[in-house]
């Protein structure tokens, strides 16, 4: 195993415990948040693809009205979509929906930087278009990516295309001062409001 994987899960394993232990009181007010606002679950599973094109359960704070997808295809989210609660659109344009992946972090199932994992349903779409997805399959998905930075949330096929160079982008180039750079940027970025 490269030096550079066995550091990289050392340093996922040892803040995300650090991370949970941290969001413990946050995890408590986004719950009860949740769970005083709308019924329904307070965490979200769903089914995505990751290392080696394995599937995993990924975790979430529920932002959305529960059965959304009664038709069973699966929908895309967008910027004003219909489907978000009123806490649930607060905690997506902050990305704090995604703090429950700190748990899929410390299982392996993902990593702090990667690419965003994806169902199956859209990942087959995207092949059709760019066959090269199933190289990301060498390293595990991330809670924030560089595409994330500089592409958003993925509402449409083009944007999911963008975001593919750009996941290959950092692939080839993956360093601990490029993920450092992503961490830093992030963070900066939540922490000032920024929407991205």
């Amino acid at each position: 195993m490269p030096r550079i994987v066995m550091s990289k899960r050392l340093f996922d394993i040892c803040f995300s415990i650090i991370g949970i232990c941290f969001c413990i009181p946050l995890y408590i007010i986004i719950y009860l948040g949740i769970k005083l606002s709308c019924d329904g679950p307070t965490i979200y599973t769903q089914e995505r693809i990751g290392k080696g094109g394995k599937p995993f359960k990924i975790y979430k704070f529920r932002t959305m009205v529960v059965n959304n997808e009664l038709d069973g295809i699966p929908q895309l989210a967008e910027p004003d979509d219909q489907r978000l609660t009123k806490i649930g659109k607060f905690l997506r344009e902050h990305h704090l929906d995604e703090l429950p992946q700190l748990w899929n972090v410390l299982k392996g199932d993902m990593s702090f930087i990667g690419y965003r994992p994806e169902r199956k349903y859209f990942i087959d779409q995207i092949m059709e278009v760019d066959p090269r997805y199933d190289e990301l399959y060498c390293m595990r998905p991330g809670i924030t990516s560089y595409a994330t930075l500089y592409n958003g949330y993925t509402d449409t096929m083009e944007k999911m295309l963008r975001r593919l160079e750009l996941d290959l982008y950092y692939m080839e180039h993956q360093s601990w001062e490029f993920d450092l750079s992503i961490i830093y940027k992030t963070f900066t970025k939540i922490a000032f409001g920024k929407k991205f």
